[in-house]
């Protein structure tokens, strides 16, 4: 490509010499598009529509950035899962399937079975090897602070992005106790401006509360103080978005796993509608240090032969 570049070019300025007219220069490039995917335990299906969409258009995505079930969908598709494999393992995992019931006082349910589910599901085993880079997000126990993982083994990041409060164990990894993404990175937008992402489009998964007789268990009381959180703190995350979308997953459950048909055409929709705004980014864009406006350079004209 940069050999093209400079034969064109150099025709160019062979062109201005003959002619000793103005010639357009106008130097263009891509945006790199990162791609945000938000927490929502198993609403996080409707990621897979967002995905599915964004392929079927060709709209490439050059970063991707999960948080909480977002790092586990970002990880399958990074891997080389297509769309489709993606569909198949949604519809067919339940929580049983990354979760064993524990008594703890940490949390209810340990998600050691996440190991061996991430070992057969991941097409590669680093973040090395994935065909997208990914950033996978978890939260500091101590301090608080964000975490963000771009290298080495995928399968323990992803498992302390997933550590949901009060649900799972805290993930130890090199000394720190980890838990979900969420708290830190409700949707990680800013890790892929890091990346280098130059447009970033958000997928936000929010949560209403609608049962008016109260919630059924704790695990509900949990979702619903996120849910609040991740309200109160949305704008820090949207500073860092161009584009945000937001599935209507609120009518669907936590463990709504058995619903993922249903969740992935949210996903859908909400990509689709969107669409007019994303391909708008894929239209050539100066380089850095370049105006949008053309840049014209004239030449003195060459003297003609008498």
């Amino acid at each position: 490509m940069k050999g093209l570049d400079k034969i064109v070019r150099s025709v160019q300025a062979f062109g201005r010499e003959l002619s000793g007219r103005p010639v357009p220069i106008l130097t263009e490039r891509r945006p790199g598009i990162g791609l945000a995917l938000g927490g929502g335990f198993a609403r996080g299906i409707a990621h897979i529509g967002v995905l599915k969409v964004l392929e079927e258009e060709k709209i490439p995505i050059n970063f991707i950035a999960g948080t909480s079930v977002g790092a586990l969908i970002g990880a399958a598709y990074c891997s080389g899962l297509s769309v489709a494999e993606c569909e198949e393992f949604a519809s067919r995992v339940r929580f049983k399937h990354f979760a064993r019931w524990t008594l703890s006082r940490c949390g209810f349910a340990s998600n050691q079975r996440m190991i061996g589910f991430l070992d057969n599901l991941l097409k590669v085993k680093t973040f090395e090897d994935l065909r997208i880079p990914l950033a996978v997000t978890a939260t500091d126990f101590s301090t608080g602070e964000g975490a963000v993982f771009h290298s080495g083994p995928l399968v323990d990041p992803v498992r302390a992005s997933c550590a949901y409060p009060g649900m799972f164990l805290p993930v130890r990894i090199n000394g720190r106790l980890l838990v979900d993404g969420m708290l830190a990175y409700p949707v990680p937008t800013q890790p892929l401006r890091e990346m280098g992402a130059s447009r970033v489009l958000a997928v936000s998964l929010k949560g209403k509360w609608t049962n008016v007789e109260g919630p059924r268990h704790v695990f509900e009381v949990i979702g619903q103080c996120f849910a609040i959180a991740q309200e109160m703190n949305s704008s820090q995350w949207k500073r860092a978005a161009d584009l945000v979308i937001e599935p209507e997953v609120h009518e669907y459950k936590y463990d709504a796993f058995d619903q993922s048909s249903a969740l992935i055409r949210a996903g859908e929709t909400a990509m689709r509608a969107s669409l007019a705004e994303v391909r708008k980014w894929l239209q050539p864009q100066p380089e850095a240090g370049e105006s949008a406006r053309e840049v014209r350079v004239a030449l003195p004209a060459v003297a003609s032969a008498d």
